[in-house]
């Protein structure tokens, strides 16, 4: 006599207890759920990408990868991998994870902010490094002051025994003179350098190629598009500097996980701020 089975012969896929779910504390959730079946049964619309997770407080979640592991008996246990953001706190985008670099490089000096004219609003006191000259002498119009070198050639000397071409200016020669002994012979500077690396996810389709077509874009408060700021708040809401942005979005690569997108980003500021002539906003 044929034995008779009495129990579920697993032609449907059967969701296995102990399904998991964690939550990053930005927006982000993912899960993990067992299912049993059948070699036989049809499991698509389990272990398809996009596929929705089953448990119906997480029903928003969806499905990104599956493993598949062939048992005894004809059975199949399925691992499928969910992903997705809470709707009730992030419909479109999950919160920024930065980390930031700070170092020093080496500049020019005649690109320091402080070297025509005293930036008092970068902090900067006293008198600047080479200054514009004795009255009238002006940014666009300096004064320097005629002197002789020792080929009794006639230069122009500014402060801290800058010395240029012209009495206007022109050309900068170079610090020569020996009083000047944190000044002399010098050409460069070392300049703060801050960086930003970060990501965001999102569920929108859009926001991947928006993101990428902004590169090499500037931003005076951290949005470069649709009012997502890529720097929380913490690190300032302002960056600009003698009417510049100081924020260029400087690298974008995206990631694809199905219904959602992992979007990673480097963001370079400047104390100085970017020229609006050279690098458009964003």
């Amino acid at each position: 006599m044929a034995r008779v089975s009495k129990g579920n012969n697993l032609s449907t896929a059967i969701l296995q207890p102990g399904p998991k779910f964690m939550e990053d504390g930005y927006g982000l959730v993912t899960g993990t759920c067992t299912f049993k079946a059948d070699q036989t049964a049809s499991v698509g619309s389990i272990i398809n990408r996009g596929s929705a997770c089953p448990v119906p407080a997480y029903s928003y979640l969806k499905a990104h990868k599956f493993q598949a592991t062939y048992d005894t008996l004809g059975m199949v246990t399925y691992t499928v991998d969910y992903v997705g953001m809470n709707p009730s706190s992030h419909a479109v985008y999950s919160d920024p994870q930065i980390t930031s670099s700070q170092g020093l490089t080496s500049e020019n000096i005649t690109t320091h902010a402080n070297f025509f004219v005293l930036a008092s609003s970068l902090g900067f006191t006293g008198s600047p490094i080479a200054g514009v000259g004795a009255s009238p002498g002006s940014i666009t119009t300096p004064n320097y002051a005629a002197s002789t070198n020792n080929q009794g050639q006639v230069e122009y000397t500014g402060n801290n025994g800058a010395t240029f071409e012209k009495k206007t200016g022109g050309k900068f020669l170079g610090f020569k003179l020996p009083s000047a002994k944190d000044y002399y012979g010098k050409t460069n500077y070392l300049a703060p350098q801050t960086s930003f690396s970060g990501h965001f996810y999102t569920t929108s389709n859009t926001v991947p190629k928006a993101y990428v077509e902004r590169v090499g874009k500037t931003s005076g408060d951290g949005t470069f598009y649709v009012g997502f700021s890529l720097l929380p708040s913490y690190m300032g809401t302002s960056f600009t500097y003698d009417s510049k942005n100081q924020l260029l979005l400087a690298q974008v690569s995206v990631e694809d996980f199905g219904s959602l997108f992992k979007v990673n980003y480097e963001v370079r500021f400047n104390r100085d701020g970017y020229p609006k002539a050279v690098y458009a906003d964003a």
